[in-house]
Protein backbone atom coordinates (compact mmCIF):
# COMPACT_ATOMS: atom_id res chain seq x y z
CA UNK A 1 0.00 0.00 0.00
CA UNK A 2 1.53 3.17 -0.79
CA UNK A 3 2.00 5.41 2.03
CA UNK A 4 4.44 8.00 0.34
CA UNK A 5 4.76 10.45 -2.77
CA UNK A 6 5.55 8.91 -5.82
CA UNK A 7 5.38 12.28 -7.80
CA UNK A 8 7.90 15.05 -8.26
CA UNK A 9 6.83 18.92 -7.31
CA UNK A 10 6.95 19.20 -10.98
CA UNK A 11 4.88 16.43 -12.17
CA UNK A 12 2.39 17.88 -9.45
CA UNK A 13 2.35 21.08 -10.79
CA UNK A 14 1.91 19.93 -14.32
CA UNK A 15 -1.14 17.61 -12.87
CA UNK A 16 -2.95 20.74 -11.20
CA UNK A 17 -2.55 22.86 -13.75
CA UNK A 18 -3.66 20.44 -16.33
CA UNK A 19 -6.46 20.13 -13.89
CA UNK A 20 -8.00 23.67 -14.14
CA UNK A 21 -9.51 22.96 -10.70
CA UNK A 22 -9.62 25.79 -7.63
CA UNK A 23 -7.94 24.15 -4.25
CA UNK A 24 -7.89 25.63 -0.85
CA UNK A 25 -5.09 26.17 1.50
CA UNK A 26 -5.86 25.73 4.83
CA UNK A 27 -4.31 25.14 8.34
CA UNK A 28 -5.67 23.37 11.54
CA UNK A 29 -3.75 22.17 14.68
CA UNK A 30 -5.29 20.35 18.28
CA UNK A 31 -3.36 19.21 21.13
CA UNK A 32 -4.42 15.95 22.56
CA UNK A 33 -2.90 12.68 23.83
CA UNK A 34 -2.44 10.30 20.73
CA UNK A 35 -1.34 6.56 21.12
CA UNK A 36 0.11 5.07 18.34
CA UNK A 37 1.19 7.89 16.23
CA UNK A 38 2.16 5.73 13.21
CA UNK A 39 -0.87 4.14 12.96
CA UNK A 40 -2.77 7.73 13.22
CA UNK A 41 -0.37 9.04 10.56
CA UNK A 42 -1.01 5.96 8.27
CA UNK A 43 -4.71 6.37 8.70
CA UNK A 44 -4.52 10.27 7.49
CA UNK A 45 -2.10 9.59 5.04
CA UNK A 46 -4.25 6.69 3.19
CA UNK A 47 -7.52 9.36 3.56
CA UNK A 48 -5.98 12.06 2.30
CA UNK A 49 -4.35 10.90 -0.48
CA UNK A 50 -7.39 9.71 -2.25
CA UNK A 51 -8.30 12.75 -1.85
CA UNK A 52 -5.61 14.52 -3.72
CA UNK A 53 -5.02 16.52 -0.52
CA UNK A 54 -1.52 17.90 -0.34
CA UNK A 55 0.59 19.69 2.29
CA UNK A 56 2.99 19.43 5.57
CA UNK A 57 1.45 17.47 8.52
CA UNK A 58 2.99 16.36 11.58
CA UNK A 59 1.61 14.16 13.76
CA UNK A 60 3.33 13.65 17.69
CA UNK A 61 1.70 12.14 20.90
CA UNK A 62 0.32 15.95 21.77
CA UNK A 63 -1.58 16.40 18.73
CA UNK A 64 -1.42 17.39 14.62
CA UNK A 65 -0.15 20.40 13.04
CA UNK A 66 -1.72 20.54 9.66
CA UNK A 67 -1.49 23.44 6.41
CA UNK A 68 -2.93 21.40 3.53
CA UNK A 69 -4.00 22.60 -0.10
CA UNK A 70 -7.64 20.76 -0.66
CA UNK A 71 -9.46 20.39 -4.24
CA UNK A 72 -12.51 22.79 -3.37
CA UNK A 73 -14.50 19.98 -4.51
CA UNK A 74 -13.15 17.61 -1.90
CA UNK A 75 -13.57 20.13 0.95
CA UNK A 76 -16.58 18.71 2.33
CA UNK A 77 -15.65 14.94 1.64
CA UNK A 78 -12.66 16.13 3.76
CA UNK A 79 -14.67 17.69 6.58
CA UNK A 80 -16.74 14.84 7.22
CA UNK A 81 -13.45 12.87 7.04
CA UNK A 82 -12.11 14.82 10.38
CA UNK A 83 -14.76 14.78 12.04
CA UNK A 84 -15.29 11.36 11.91
CA UNK A 85 -11.60 11.43 14.15
CA UNK A 86 -12.81 12.00 17.27
CA UNK A 87 -10.45 14.91 18.76
CA UNK A 88 -10.96 16.58 15.43
CA UNK A 89 -14.42 16.74 15.15
CA UNK A 90 -15.35 20.39 14.79
CA UNK A 91 -11.81 21.51 13.91
CA UNK A 92 -11.31 24.79 14.11
CA UNK A 93 -9.96 25.34 9.90
CA UNK A 94 -8.36 28.65 9.02
CA UNK A 95 -8.72 29.09 5.48
CA UNK A 96 -5.89 31.05 3.35
CA UNK A 97 -6.95 35.16 2.72
CA UNK A 98 -4.83 34.67 -0.59
CA UNK A 99 -5.28 31.34 -2.26
CA UNK A 100 -2.82 29.87 -4.79
CA UNK A 101 -3.90 26.66 -6.23
CA UNK A 102 0.20 25.26 -6.16
CA UNK A 103 0.80 26.40 -2.08
CA UNK A 104 1.69 22.67 -1.62
CA UNK A 105 2.70 20.25 -4.26
CA UNK A 106 3.35 17.00 -1.85
CA UNK A 107 1.96 15.41 0.76
CA UNK A 108 3.87 14.92 3.61
CA UNK A 109 2.53 13.57 6.93
CA UNK A 110 5.62 13.07 9.22
CA UNK A 111 5.93 11.52 13.28
CA UNK A 112 7.82 14.03 15.36
CA UNK A 113 8.22 14.21 18.61
CA UNK A 114 6.17 17.42 19.15
CA UNK A 115 4.16 19.73 16.58
CA UNK A 116 5.60 22.35 18.40
CA UNK A 117 9.41 21.80 19.02
CA UNK A 118 9.78 23.96 22.47
CA UNK A 119 13.03 22.23 23.93
CA UNK A 120 10.66 21.77 27.15
CA UNK A 121 11.45 18.40 29.04
CA UNK A 122 9.10 19.56 32.27
CA UNK A 123 6.75 16.47 32.97
CA UNK A 124 4.48 19.01 35.15
CA UNK A 125 4.13 20.95 32.24
CA UNK A 126 0.57 20.68 30.75
CA UNK A 127 0.34 22.02 27.54
CA UNK A 128 -3.75 21.70 27.54
CA UNK A 129 -4.04 24.29 30.47
CA UNK A 130 -4.31 27.28 27.50
CA UNK A 131 -4.93 30.91 28.21
CA UNK A 132 -7.96 32.29 27.60
CA UNK A 133 -9.03 32.54 23.17
CA UNK A 134 -10.03 35.91 22.05
CA UNK A 135 -11.45 36.96 18.79
CA UNK A 136 -10.31 39.87 17.40
CA UNK A 137 -12.63 42.34 18.22
CA UNK A 138 -12.13 41.17 22.04
CA UNK A 139 -8.36 41.36 20.84
CA UNK A 140 -8.61 44.89 19.83
CA UNK A 141 -9.80 46.07 22.77
CA UNK A 142 -6.98 44.34 24.84
CA UNK A 143 -3.99 45.84 23.03
CA UNK A 144 -5.22 49.04 23.62
CA UNK A 145 -5.02 48.07 27.67
CA UNK A 146 -2.20 50.51 29.03
CA UNK A 147 -2.18 47.03 31.74
CA UNK A 148 -1.30 44.38 28.64
CA UNK A 149 1.87 43.06 27.27
CA UNK A 150 1.38 41.97 23.83
CA UNK A 151 3.80 39.74 22.39
CA UNK A 152 4.51 37.82 18.96
CA UNK A 153 5.19 34.46 19.47
CA UNK A 154 6.87 33.86 15.43
CA UNK A 155 10.45 33.85 14.94
CA UNK A 156 12.25 37.77 13.50
CA UNK A 157 11.46 36.62 9.79
CA UNK A 158 7.83 36.21 10.19
CA UNK A 159 7.81 39.72 12.24
CA UNK A 160 9.84 41.61 10.11
CA UNK A 161 7.27 41.97 7.20
CA UNK A 162 4.26 42.33 9.89
CA UNK A 163 2.69 42.64 13.24
CA UNK A 164 0.96 44.61 15.58
CA UNK A 165 1.72 47.68 16.92
CA UNK A 166 3.36 48.20 20.22
CA UNK A 167 3.98 44.10 19.99
CA UNK A 168 7.24 42.55 21.62
CA UNK A 169 8.63 41.02 18.58
CA UNK A 170 11.76 38.86 19.94
CA UNK A 171 15.00 38.34 17.51
CA UNK A 172 14.85 34.92 17.70
CA UNK A 173 15.21 32.06 15.08
CA UNK A 174 12.82 29.44 16.60
CA UNK A 175 9.91 28.97 18.75
CA UNK A 176 11.86 26.99 21.93
CA UNK A 177 14.35 30.16 21.94
CA UNK A 178 11.93 32.62 22.06
CA UNK A 179 10.06 31.01 25.48
CA UNK A 180 12.45 31.65 28.64
CA UNK A 181 13.81 35.16 26.36
CA UNK A 182 10.20 36.25 27.09
CA UNK A 183 10.01 35.28 30.30
CA UNK A 184 13.22 36.79 30.94
CA UNK A 185 12.33 40.31 29.38
CA UNK A 186 9.27 40.60 30.67
CA UNK A 187 8.92 43.44 33.71
CA UNK A 188 5.52 43.20 33.81
CA UNK A 189 4.33 41.58 37.62
CA UNK A 190 2.86 38.26 36.78
CA UNK A 191 -0.44 39.48 39.03
CA UNK A 192 -1.47 42.04 38.04
CA UNK A 193 -0.53 42.08 33.88
CA UNK A 194 -2.66 40.92 30.85
CA UNK A 195 -0.05 38.91 28.86
CA UNK A 196 -1.42 38.86 25.20
CA UNK A 197 0.02 36.45 22.43
CA UNK A 198 -0.96 35.75 18.92
CA UNK A 199 1.24 34.07 16.12
CA UNK A 200 -0.15 32.67 12.25
CA UNK A 201 -2.24 30.35 12.89
CA UNK A 202 -2.32 29.90 16.68
CA UNK A 203 -0.60 26.60 17.31
CA UNK A 204 2.92 28.16 19.30
CA UNK A 205 0.63 30.88 21.28
CA UNK A 206 -1.73 28.33 22.75
CA UNK A 207 1.43 26.01 23.82
CA UNK A 208 2.63 29.36 24.78
CA UNK A 209 -0.20 30.53 26.57
CA UNK A 210 0.28 27.30 28.83
CA UNK A 211 3.74 27.41 29.45
CA UNK A 212 3.16 31.12 31.32
CA UNK A 213 0.40 30.13 33.00
CA UNK A 214 2.85 27.57 34.33
CA UNK A 215 5.56 29.90 35.13
CA UNK A 216 3.05 32.26 37.12
CA UNK A 217 1.50 34.68 35.06
CA UNK A 218 -2.25 34.53 35.85
CA UNK A 219 -4.11 36.68 33.35
CA UNK A 220 -2.83 35.17 30.09
CA UNK A 221 -4.62 35.53 26.15
CA UNK A 222 -4.08 34.28 22.72
CA UNK A 223 -5.29 35.77 19.59
CA UNK A 224 -7.77 32.69 18.43
CA UNK A 225 -7.14 31.76 15.00
CA UNK A 226 -3.61 33.98 15.05
CA UNK A 227 -3.63 36.28 12.33
CA UNK A 228 -5.69 34.25 9.59
CA UNK A 229 -8.89 34.65 11.56
CA UNK A 230 -7.99 37.62 13.16
CA UNK A 231 -8.12 39.25 9.31
CA UNK A 232 -11.03 37.00 8.36
CA UNK A 233 -13.00 39.11 11.45
CA UNK A 234 -11.87 42.36 10.76
CA UNK A 235 -13.12 42.46 7.30
CA UNK A 236 -16.43 40.35 8.23
CA UNK A 237 -17.36 42.54 11.32
CA UNK A 238 -15.96 45.82 9.90
CA UNK A 239 -13.75 45.77 12.76
CA UNK A 240 -10.33 48.12 13.05
CA UNK A 241 -7.42 46.57 11.62
CA UNK A 242 -3.86 46.76 13.84
CA UNK A 243 -1.76 44.46 12.04
CA UNK A 244 0.42 46.38 9.86
CA UNK A 245 2.16 44.63 6.92
CA UNK A 246 1.86 41.13 5.85
CA UNK A 247 1.51 37.56 7.75
CA UNK A 248 4.63 35.52 7.06
CA UNK A 249 3.02 31.71 5.98
CA UNK A 250 4.93 28.13 5.44
CA UNK A 251 4.17 27.08 1.83
CA UNK A 252 5.25 28.48 -1.45
CA UNK A 253 3.19 31.85 -1.22
CA UNK A 254 5.26 32.99 1.64
CA UNK A 255 3.03 35.75 3.11
CA UNK A 256 -0.44 37.38 2.93
CA UNK A 257 -0.87 40.94 2.79
CA UNK A 258 -2.92 41.86 5.53
CA UNK A 259 -2.90 45.77 5.29
CA UNK A 260 -1.33 47.68 2.73
CA UNK A 261 1.40 49.00 4.90
CA UNK A 262 5.33 48.26 4.28
CA UNK A 263 7.53 47.91 7.66
CA UNK A 264 10.10 46.01 6.18
CA UNK A 265 12.79 47.37 3.84
CA UNK A 266 15.28 45.26 1.43
CA UNK A 267 17.96 43.74 2.64
CA UNK A 268 20.26 44.58 -0.18
CA UNK A 269 19.50 48.54 -1.32
CA UNK A 270 17.25 49.15 1.88
CA UNK A 271 13.97 50.91 0.37
CA UNK A 272 10.33 49.53 1.83
CA UNK A 273 9.97 46.30 0.67
CA UNK A 274 8.24 43.44 2.32
CA UNK A 275 8.71 40.48 -0.05
CA UNK A 276 10.86 37.02 0.82
CA UNK A 277 12.83 35.06 -1.88
CA UNK A 278 14.96 32.35 -1.66
CA UNK A 279 18.45 32.92 -2.69
CA UNK A 280 18.88 31.16 -6.28
CA UNK A 281 21.95 29.68 -5.47
CA UNK A 282 20.98 26.59 -4.27
CA UNK A 283 23.92 26.02 -2.35
CA UNK A 284 22.72 28.69 -0.06
CA UNK A 285 19.13 28.97 -0.12
CA UNK A 286 19.12 31.78 2.26
CA UNK A 287 15.56 33.66 2.91
CA UNK A 288 15.60 36.93 2.37
CA UNK A 289 13.90 40.54 1.84
CA UNK A 290 14.53 41.75 -1.94
CA UNK A 291 12.84 44.36 -4.03
CA UNK A 292 12.38 43.64 -7.94
CA UNK A 293 15.28 46.18 -9.05
CA UNK A 294 17.80 44.18 -7.01
CA UNK A 295 15.94 40.75 -7.57
CA UNK A 296 16.55 41.81 -11.95
CA UNK A 297 20.03 43.05 -10.57
CA UNK A 298 21.46 39.95 -8.56
CA UNK A 299 19.50 37.25 -10.14
CA UNK A 300 17.46 36.60 -7.30
CA UNK A 301 21.09 35.96 -5.25
CA UNK A 302 21.95 37.25 -1.99
CA UNK A 303 25.12 38.33 -2.62
CA UNK A 304 27.57 38.67 -5.58
CA UNK A 305 29.46 35.45 -5.24
CA UNK A 306 26.06 33.04 -5.17
CA UNK A 307 25.06 34.94 -8.30
CA UNK A 308 28.58 34.02 -9.82
CA UNK A 309 27.96 30.14 -8.68
CA UNK A 310 24.40 30.94 -9.84
CA UNK A 311 25.17 31.81 -13.26
CA UNK A 312 27.53 28.61 -13.93
CA UNK A 313 26.28 25.62 -15.91
CA UNK A 314 24.63 23.87 -13.99
CA UNK A 315 26.54 20.58 -13.65
CA UNK A 316 29.47 22.88 -12.28
CA UNK A 317 27.02 24.45 -9.81
CA UNK A 318 26.15 20.53 -8.38
CA UNK A 319 29.83 19.56 -8.57
CA UNK A 320 30.42 22.47 -6.08
CA UNK A 321 27.78 21.34 -4.09
CA UNK A 322 28.92 17.70 -3.58
CA UNK A 323 29.93 16.39 -0.35
CA UNK A 324 28.35 19.23 1.22
CA UNK A 325 26.72 19.07 4.50
CA UNK A 326 22.88 20.37 4.06
CA UNK A 327 20.88 21.05 7.21
CA UNK A 328 18.86 23.71 8.46
CA UNK A 329 22.12 25.56 10.32
CA UNK A 330 23.18 26.51 6.60
CA UNK A 331 19.61 28.07 5.77
CA UNK A 332 19.57 30.81 8.35
CA UNK A 333 16.31 32.86 7.60
CA UNK A 334 18.10 36.67 6.86
CA UNK A 335 20.69 36.08 9.43
CA UNK A 336 23.87 37.04 6.64
CA UNK A 337 26.71 39.60 6.95
CA UNK A 338 26.27 39.77 3.29
CA UNK A 339 22.63 41.82 4.02
CA UNK A 340 23.28 45.10 4.24
CA UNK A 341 20.20 46.26 5.89
CA UNK A 342 18.96 43.18 7.55
CA UNK A 343 16.86 44.31 10.91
Amino acid sequence: MQLYNTLSAKERTVLIEAAGQERLTISFYKYAQLGNTTIFRNHVFIHWNELDVLGRIYVAHEGINAQLSVPAEHFKTFKTHLDSISFLTGVRLNIAIEQDNKSFLKLKVKVRHKIVADGLNDKTFDVTNKGIHVGAERFNELIEDPNTVLVDMRNHYESEIGHFKNAITPDVDTFRDSLDIIEKDLAAPKEDKKLVMYCTGGIRCEKASAYYKHKGFKQVYQLEGGIIEYARQVANKNLENKFMGKNFVFDHRRSERISDVVVANCHQCGNPCDTHVNCANEACHLLFIQCAACADKMDVCCSDACKKVYNLPYEEQKKLRRGKVVSNKIFKKGRSEVLRFKK
